[in-house]
Parts: C-alpha cells; structure tokens; sequence
C-alpha cells in the first residue's frame, strides 16, 4: 500500500516497516494490521505481553472554571464520582441520544480534564465540543497534534513498567493515572486498557514516543515482547464485547441499545441526550446487542444477517475467530425480544444458515487483580 499524502502517520510508521508489518489504512492513518501474525499477537497478549501503538489516538483537553459542569454536561456517565487520578468510561451522546463518539475521561483536576477520542472522530469530537462550550467558561483545544501513546498490555505488563519506573506503579488503581517523570522528562501513565489484560499507557511528548518504544521493547526482551497491529487488537477487544466505534456504536444508536446502561446516570443533572434516554427507557428498547459463540466451525463477520426460524432480526456487527476460545464470535443488534441469554440464533453466512447461541458477555476472562 502506499501511504499517500492524504494518510497520516504516525511517529512510529518507520519503526513497522523495519519490524515487516502489513500496513494498511485505518481511519485515515498508515497502521499495522500485524507483523508476526495475529493468533501470535493475540496469545503473546494473553500469556505475556505486548506494545501498541496508538498515536493515531486523539487527546482533546478541556480547562477552565467550568470544567467539571461542561464535562458533565456533555458525558452521560458521572465525573463527580470519580476523584483526581481517576479516568472513566463514557459515551458522548447527540441530541438524539445517538453516541457521538465514546471516549475516556481524565480528572486531573476539577479546572482541567482530558478526554482520549477515537482516531477517526478527532476532529468531529473537537468540533462538537467547541458548539457545546459556549455558555461555559471552558477551553477546548486539540492536543493531539503534540501527544503520542503507547499501550503496554499483558499479565507481564506490570513487572516490566515496574522495571521502568519503580514499585509505586503497583500502586496505581485500575482506571487511574500519574504524572511522573522519567530522566527529568515528564509524562502521565495511566492503567487501563482494551484487552481485558492488566495494562498500561504511556503518554508521552510525540517527538519521544520513539525514545519510549524502544525503552519498553529493550525492557520487555525479558519477557519475550512482541510489538501488536489491529488485527489482534481487535481480535482482544471482541473476545471482552467491547464496543468498536463504527460497529456496535454510532451516531443514530444509543448507550442502552449497546449495553452501556452503566455508563448512563439518568439521575445527574441535565446532560446532552438525557431526555431521549430517559424516553427510551420508558417505552422500552426495541433493539439490543448481543454477544454470541457459533456452535460449529463457521466465522461471523460484520453485516451478516442474524435470523430466528428464517426471520431477520438483526445482524452482526463484529465477529471473528477468537484464539483464546478456538471457536467463532460475535457481537450483533438483535429485537429486543430474542436477547436471551442461551437461546439459539442463525448467522447467514454465504447464503447458508450458521448457528450460535447468545452468550452473556465477555466472550473470555481472566482474574486481574486490581487495586
């Protein structure tokens, strides 16, 4: 593929090509989709540990008196609950209800929050908090540009960033974060993650993501680190039914139609989305997402019809081999009256009737401890 003038790349793209990754063009960024190849990644993932580059990532910062109310006011989920150092979870929803793009949320302060966006709902995501922020005294600007990320995942991740920085990363709880620095040079690591694996980011000054790459790679040898594309992550991500952007989430489907009735406080005060929410909820969801496992050797793939004795009801919106389980998922939209737990589904694949029963999610666990 050729990476164009019109793809971005990110501070590492020279480093793939050198380790022979396939590259291929994700959301307007020159990524890689694999390198040694994806059951490896995944299983390196899940037994040991990996590195991810996720620069194509957005960092949008909100500061300002205001802060805390015009994050409030634009999440469904509550920033109040959480203290400085922590992040959450939250869908940004529309007008509609529908999710504008669902992000992470860090407290540093009450004056000062910054929220990570999916790469290719950067500038949407800038743009729509600019309309929303004019009765606030708030300023929203695009870091992106001067962020880069790496994610460090795995059930090795936490002895190798300790051989890095110290014991007291132990200490950070799942879904909070530091500012630390390392050789004089600062940077905030934060444990969350989009593999169900104990895991770590590093947010670094874009010109230093390099410099942090390789550091990881040298440290983690021990471990036998590998570098991850998409194609694993992705494969990750489905085995825990996280939602992708794009498939199980967009702009016309709403957080209780996908499961994300957690991340919703109906009882906060007024937010952007909450009276449709509060409607749907009322009349009931007419449709909702289910995970399920095939029951023969077939593989699911997104946009395949999902049936009930020969009638439509939904269809699949991500679905791939999974290597942890050695058998076929899949997440897809179904009426709401065949989300059941245990009943049995066709997946029209190729023309041909595939079966799978609904599962309750997620797909694969692992005890991590947290703190």
């Amino acid at each position: 593929m050729d990476a164009g003038a019109t793809v971005k790349k990110t501070p590492l793209c020279d480093t793939h090509a050198a380790l022979g990754a396939s590259m291929v063009d994700f959301s307007g960024w020159f990524m890689p989709i694999q390198y040694e190849g994806i059951i490896a990644e995944h299983n390196a993932v899940r037994k040991s540990v990996g590195i991810f580059d996720i620069c194509h990532m957005g960092v949008l910062e909100v500061t300002g008196p205001d802060a805390l109310i015009f994050i409030q006011h634009v999440i469904t989920n509550d920033v109040r609950k959480i203290p400085d150092g922590k992040a959450l979870y939250t869908p940004l929803c529309n007008l509609k209800g529908g999710i504008v793009d669902d992000v992470l949320v860090y407290r540093f302060t009450q004056n000062l929050f910054k929220i990570v966006v999916n790469a290719s709902n950067i500038e949407k995501d800038f743009n729509w908090l600019l309309e929303q922020k004019k009765r606030f005294q708030v300023e929203v600007i695009n870091a992106s540009p001067s962020t880069g990320i790496i994610a460090v995942q795995g059930p090795n991740s936490l002895p190798l960033i300790e051989m890095i920085f110290g014991k007291d990363v132990e200490q950070i709880p799942y879904y909070g974060f530091i500012e630390t620095e390392l050789n004089g040079e600062k940077l905030v690591l934060s444990r969350t993650g989009y593999t169900g694996e104990i895991g770590f980011e590093l947010y670094v000054k874009r010109e230093q993501v390099q410099k942090y790459w390789e550091l990881v790679c040298e440290t983690g040898k021990k471990f036998g680190i590998k570098p991850i594309g998409l194609g694993a992550r992705d494969t990750l991500r489905l085995e825990m039914a996280y939602c992708l952007y794009g498939h199980e989430i967009n702009d016309v489907t709403t957080p209780l139609e996908a499961g994300l009735s957690w991340t919703v406080f109906l009882d906060k005060d007024d937010f952007i989305g909450k009276k449709v929410l509060l409607e749907e909820k009322k009349k009931g969801i007419k449709k909702k997402l289910v995970a399920f496992r095939m029951t023969d050797k077939s593989i699911p793939r997104a946009g395949q019809a999902l049936k009930n004795m020969g009638k439509v009801i939904g269809h699949v919106t991500s679905g791939s081999f999974s290597p942890s389980l050695r058998a076929g998922i899949g997440l897809g939209y179904v009426e709401s009256l065949y989300a059941v737990a245990n009943s049995q589904l066709a997946v029209d694949i190729r023309g041909k009737s595939s079966y799978a029963e609904v599962v309750k999610p997620p797909f694969y666990s692992r005890k991590v401890k947290t703190v």
